[in-house]
C-alpha cells in the first residue's frame, strides 16, 4: 500500500485513476483527512467527550461517517435495500442509529479510525473500478428524499464527499471546544 501527499493509504491494486474520478476521490480525501486530523493526539477519553451542547462527539463523528459512507457505498452497489426504509423505523433501530453518534463502552478512537479506513479504502477501489458513475439506483424511502426519485453512483459520491466536509467542520468546533486544538484555519 502507497501513502499519498494528505498521509492516506492509496490504492495498488486498483488502475490509474485519472479526470472526474481522480478529482471525486481527491475532494474525498481531503475532507477525511481534515476529518482524521481533529483527532489527532488525543485518549479514547477525550475523543467520545462532548464539548457542546449537541450529543456530538470526535469520536462519534468518525463512527457515523464512516457508517455513512459504507451505507452509500452499498447503496451504489445494491440498490435502496442497502440501506432500509426510514418510515419503518423501530424505537429499537432509532436507539441504535443515535449510538453512531457517540462512542459507546470498549469503543477506541484507535479502532473507529482503522474502521474507517477500511471503508475509504472499499470506497476507493469502488470509484476505481465502478463502470458507470452515470448508473442509478432509487432513493431509499425516507421522509427527507423525494418519493420516486433516483440518484447516480456520481451524485452518491458527492453527497459522501458533502456530508464528510460537513462533519469534518463539526469537528473542528468540537476539538476547538475540547482543548483550544484547530484543525481547518
Amino acid at each position: 500500500m502507497t501513502v499519498n501527499e494528505l498521509g492516506t493509504p492509496g490504492l495498488t491494486d486498483t488502475p490509474a485513476v485519472t479526470g472526474e474520478r481522480a478529482d471525486l476521490l481527491a475532494a474525498l480525501a481531503k475532507n477525511r483527512h481534515f476529518l482524521r486530523f481533529t483527532t489527532r493526539d488525543l485518549t479514547d477519553e477525550q475523543a467520545a467527550q462532548r464539548t457542546t451542547v449537541s450529543e456530538l462527539c470526535l469520536g462519534g463523528l468518525i463512527k457515523h461517517v464512516t457508517l455513512v459512507e459504507r451505507n452509500w457505498v452499498d447503496f451504489i452497489l445494491n440498490g435502496p435495500s442497502a440501506m432500509g426504509d426510514a418510515t419503518t423505523m423501530t424505537e429499537a433501530e432509532r436507539a441504535w442509529w443515535a449510538d453512531q453518534f457517540r462512542m459507546l463502552p470498549g469503543e477506541t478512537l484507535a479502532g473507529l479510525l482503522a474502521a474507517y479506513a477500511e471503508v475509504a479504502r472499499r470506497t476507493d477501489e469502488l470509484v476505481a473500478t465502478l463502470p458507470d458513475l452515470d448508473a442509478t439506483q432509487p432513493l431509499p424511502k425516507a421522509p427527507w428524499f423525494e418519493a420516486g426519485a433516483r440518484w447516480s453512483a456520481r451524485r452518491v459520491l458527492m453527497h459522501v464527499i458533502a456530508e464528510t466536509a460537513q462533519h469534518a467542520g463539526h469537528a473542528d468546533i468540537i476539538r476547538e471546544s475540547l482543548d483550544g486544538a484547530r484543525s481547518m484555519g
